[in-house]
């Protein structure tokens, strides 16, 4: 009789969408990550701030092929122990506001998609609708450069990502009819109040002076 063995598992998490974290990523991926050198020499021992640091030094994002198989980046495999560590909620919506470094804001984006329900998925996320930062992706050993906006909308919009599942996000105009959400302005709605208050204000400076 076989028995099924589930590595990567940790104590004191909290379930999440009914689970253990390391579930949210499929088990055979989660399996290459555990085999992987990066995992074994950067991340299973890894603290938070540990954690930060190998995340400044990305590079690109995604998994590549290699003889059929996929096999995971170094940001796979910190996606991971994120998943682990579970950082306080303030922690992660930090990492994705920051300016400074792309890839932590690219996997703080990835983590919130994979962890959070989808009235905080929306909100947390669609900001970066407007960000055109540019990233390196990697898929099937391609890389390519990509904008941030672009990766987002991807997370928003797909149900897989990077060889994983995932969790189904309820439709926005659901969340706007039970009133979650307020309705989403496109940019060029947002573009055109901002001309027109622009153009009022002069209008009101013009006034003012005489």
């Amino acid at each position: 009789m076989s028995v099924t063995i589930d590595r990567g598992l940790v104590a004191n998490t909290k379930r999440v969408h009914g689970v253990h974290p390391v579930f949210l990523i499929e088990k055979i991926l989660r399996e290459r990550i555990l085999d992987s050198q990066y995992w074994k020499r950067e991340c299973q021992h890894a603290d938070l701030l540990v954690l930060l640091d190998r995340g400044v030094e990305l590079e690109q994002i995604g998994t590549y092929a290699n003889a059929g198989h996929t096999l995971p980046t170094p940001f796979i495999c910190l996606l991971l122990r994120l998943l682990q560590l579970q950082p306080a909620a303030d922690i992660v919506y930090h990492l994705l506001v920051q300016k400074d470094f792309i890839y932590l804001t690219a996997l703080a984006a990835l983590y919130i998609r994979i962890t959070c329900q989808s009235v905080i998925v929306y909100q947390k996320l669609e900001p970066l609708l407007a960000d055109r930062r540019r990233l390196n992706t990697i898929e099937n050993q391609t890389v390519k450069s990509i904008h941030l906006d672009e990766y987002i909308d991807k997370l928003l919009q797909e149900d897989k990502f990077f060889d994983m599942v995932l969790p189904r996000l309820i439709d926005r105009l659901v969340l706007e009819d039970q009133e979650l959400l307020e309705p989403r302005q496109g940019s060029l709605q947002e573009e055109s109040e901002r001309m027109y208050e622009d153009e009022k204000n002069e209008t009101g400076q013009r006034a003012a002076h005489g």
